[in-house]
């Protein structure tokens, strides 16, 4: 792990480099997956990789602005954040725009986003600045309640039309808080709470309760055709797969492969193998953010690369688990593979927070 030298900013060189192979990677499956679907919808093969790579280049650019930035200056901000998130969490459901079913994203002239990607790297920040000035009495469980509760209202809103990222944003502030509290008994109350703020969710809307009845019998649903068409990608590819580029699923049988479903089609090409290359990847980077994590030198920094390893643990979990019907659709994308401008974007900006956290390690 690198550290700063002579007025030199260093950062932890092992995070930087696995980030970096994952965004490459992450081009080449993105351009071998969605080739197809870019020339039959827009003409252009090459359509999602140069937007892809635009988001990705300006991400990267952030990534390395913020690493040089003392993340203890984004504390000020980290309120404006947490309500910038909301704000905008309540602008999706007035006038979000609504792709496939689902109102995630805001369009600011030709520039569309979701702002439940923003919203995870606001919770991120925010939590940690919020358990920090309430760490002496985290003991307390109205302290855990003062900490837990202005989560709440982003997990609703986002929860409101994409449940697998208001999760992802529970199990952040869940984690935040495990790591800062002395006391573990209280988190039974609080995972019980969680489960039943979820099931509250699930009853709310009978797509989600029809989700359930897809997840065990997709065989049976015109809806669970998707599902249906990974396993069979997944199947395929036995233990070296068929060859980059030479997936059949992706040749319109598996919709929007590109996107949720892009780790069946990696399975297909690259077979076990070249997904257990993947998994390994992710493996080392929520390690590097431990020992980010247990080497900060304050509170705030450890919460922040705790945080960072929290988001990505879960997304990667609950993507895998979707892909392979180990849990129901719930339609959230493989950090740093799947086609997505903003995820990509914030993610790396998030990436540039741990390093400024390791930067002074």
């Amino acid at each position: 792990m690198l550290k700063r030298s002579k007025g030199k900013w260093k950062f932890d060189e092992t995070l930087v480099i696995v980030v970096l192979l994952l965004v490459v990677i992450g081009l080449v499956l993105l351009y071998s997956t969605s080739a197809y679907n870019g020339r039959v919808k827009f003409h252009d093969s090459f359509y999602y990789l140069k937007k892809q790579g635009f988001a990705t280049a300006i991400g990267l650019c952030g990534m390395f602005v913020v690493a040089r930035i003392d993340y203890h200056k984004w504390v000020p901000l980290a309120g404006l954040g947490y309500l910038t998130a909301i704000l905008l969490s309540l602008a999706v459901l007035f006038v979000g725009d609504e792709y496939n079913g689902s109102k995630r994203w805001l369009s600011l002239g030709p520039i569309s986003f979701q702002p439940s990607e923003f919203a995870k790297v606001a919770v991120i920040l925010f939590l940690a600045c919020l358990v920090t000035r309430n760490v002496k009495t985290m003991g307390k469980f109205t302290t855990l309640l003062k900490v837990f509760v202005p989560v709440l209202p982003i997990v609703g809103l986002v929860g409101s039309n994409n449940l697998s990222t208001a999760i992802i944003i529970l199990g952040i502030a869940v984690v935040l808080i495990f790591v800062a509290s002395p006391k573990y008994a209280q988190f039974i109350g609080m995972g019980a709470a969680a489960v039943g703020f979820l099931g509250i969710f699930l009853a709310l809307e009978s797509y989600r309760l029809e989700r359930l009845a897809i997840w065990r019998n997709p065989e049976k649903y015109e809806k669970g055709y998707q599902t249906l068409q990974g396993l069979y990608a997944i199947g395929s590819g036995g233990l070296f797969g068929q060859g980059l580029g030479n997936s059949i699923q992706k040749l319109g049988f598996l919709p929007e492969a590109q996107n949720d479903m892009i780790f069946s089609i990696i399975c297909e090409e690259l077979g076990l193998f070249g997904a257990g290359i993947i998994v390994f990847l992710f493996l080392i980077l929520i390690w590097r953010f431990f020992v980010i994590a247990t080497h900060a030198k304050d509170l705030l920094g450890c919460l922040i690369a705790s945080g960072a390893m929290a988001h990505m643990m879960i997304q990667v979990i609950l993507n895998i688990a979707v892909v392979t019907n180990s849990i129901p659709n719930t339609g959230i994308t493989l950090p740093f593979i799947s086609y997505g401008g903003t995820s990509v974007l914030f993610l790396l900006l998030e990436m540039g927070l741990v390093l400024s956290v390791s930067d002074v390690v």
